[in-house]
């Protein structure tokens, strides 16, 4: 986020920037979503109920095995839905386990909401993922975060491997949310849903990322059976709802299928150039990046051999070459200072051009 920041400052001073910072696609809402909603600007859009447009969730219901309708809510984006789920499933100084690295967002709410959020360090020896094992080191867990594919590594639980893991949490009666929201992300077979197996987990997705509607805010959540009054309450009092205009687009968007993976295959190839011309700059140690549009890098190269942490190599990098990257620090508090993201999310040409500059860098 600091690295946005700056970012922006210096394109405000007159700066070219080329952004593997954000993992926000710079692709338009889909052409039948723009179209829904020129058809509802004349129309009266308030409040919608506190679960969302019933058309909407019917949709949304329909992409799982025997959900209800009643269950799914249309929040106002994934961190509204985190928060949500962090209310109603925990009370303050409940230990919720997060996996290091992992989406910084989760910590920070969790501290905000009174909770304790209890680091997970997951490695290459696991292949980013979350294990059995894991919990056991944990200690007493009340609920885990996972994430699937993940940010920032892009790893993708398999079949075995979720229904493993799940089996486990529910043997030692942890609370399951899951984020899926970059579950049509994938350069590979598709990414199991965790309903298949832990149908009482709570599940957390978006618009934001394969639907191209990161700032029209809008993404739902599937709820067990026992909390969805307790949701939709909070919804009503936090949010009263999501937008309705975002709602509109939301539900046109999920015909969009055929333009949209055509964004896909765009990140697809994106990742294989950031692969390769990381390569040139001799950046190799990588996660997997089964999924979403992430890089995440071990660089002691650029470090510890530098004698600096990632944040200021990022800063480096910014400054000298005009190439905004994320320090790994942002998602491992622990070891995250030896730790780069890049995000293949905007266009090819960015892409290519920012490794170039990174393989011709001399510290």
């Amino acid at each position: 986020m600091a690295m946005s920041r700056q970012a922006s400052q210096l394109e405000a001073a007159g700066r070219r920037v080329l952004h593997l910072e954000v993992g926000q696609p710079s692709t338009p809402l889909p052409v039948a979503a723009r179209e829904a909603v020129r058809k509802h600007l004349d129309e009266p859009l308030g409040y919608t109920n506190a679960a969302g447009l019933q058309s909407l969730r019917r949709r949304l219901a329909g992409r799982y095995e025997n959900v209800d309708v009643d269950r799914v809510m249309v929040v106002a984006g994934a961190s509204a839905g985190f928060t949500l789920a962090f209310l109603t499933l925990f009370e303050p100084g409940d230990r919720v386990g997060i996996l290091e690295p992992g989406y910084p967002c989760y910590r920070n709410a969790l501290i905000a909401l009174g909770m304790t959020p209890v680091p997970i360090p997951v490695g290459p020896d696991t292949r980013w993922a979350p294990t059995p094992n894991h919990l056991d080191t944990a200690g007493h867990l009340d609920g885990i975060i996972i994430a699937s594919p993940s940010n920032p590594t892009g790893t993708v639980l398999g079949a075995d491997a979720l229904a493993e893991l799940t089996a486990a949490c529910r043997e030692r009666s942890i609370t399951v949310i899951a984020d899926e929201i970059y579950h049509s992300i994938i350069d590979g077979p598709p990414a199991p849903q965790v309903l298949d197996h832990h149908p009482e987990a709570f599940v957390v997705s978006s618009f934001s990322k394969y639907y191209s509607m990161t700032g029209w805010r809008v993404g739902w959540v599937v709820a067990p059976d026992s909390v969805v009054d307790t949701v939709e309450r909070l919804q009503q009092n936090l949010y009263i709802c999501a937008p309705h205009v975002s709602q509109v687009a939301a539900l046109a968007a999920l015909d969009a299928t055929d333009e949209l993976d055509q964004h896909v295959e765009r990140y697809r190839a994106n990742k294989h150039l950031l692969i390769d011309g990381l390569a040139a700059a001799g950046i190799t140690d990588l996660a997997p990046a089964d999924g979403a549009f992430y890089v995440y890098a071990h660089v002691p190269q650029f470090t510890v051999e530098l004698g600096i942490d990632s944040l200021e190599l990022c800063q480096r990098w910014l400054n000298e070459l005009g190439v905004a990257t994320t320090s790994g620090i942002d998602f491992d508090l622990a070891r995250g200072d030896e730790y780069v993201r890049f995000s293949y999310a905007g266009t090819g040409d960015d892409v290519g051009e920012a490794v170039g500059l990174l393989a011709g860098w001399s510290p």
